[in-house]
């Protein structure tokens, strides 16, 4: 997935994936799964895809401040 936010590109497909957390089983309407990604240049950011019933029932990219990455990981 590319998204382009306040003049920053996000591409899961050149971007270093580093941790994700998965929730549910696959085909699970209300599972979803959350992706930590880093930039060539840097930037950080969580892509996110769910079922349909889930928190995330289509795909999209939250970027996330550096200072940010440790509490994410913490609170899964």
């Amino acid at each position: 997935m590319r998204k382009e936010l306040n003049g920053i590109i996000y591409d899961t497909s050149n971007s270093t994936r580093d941790k994700k957390f998965t929730f549910g089983a696959p085909g699970d309407a209300y599972g979803y799964e959350e992706t930590l990604y880093i930039t060539p240049e840097g930037n950080y950011f969580i892509y996110t895809n769910g079922g349909a019933k889930s928190r995330y029932p289509s795909e999209g990219i939250q970027p996330i401040e550096h200072s940010q990455v440790r509490d994410w990981i913490l609170s899964h």
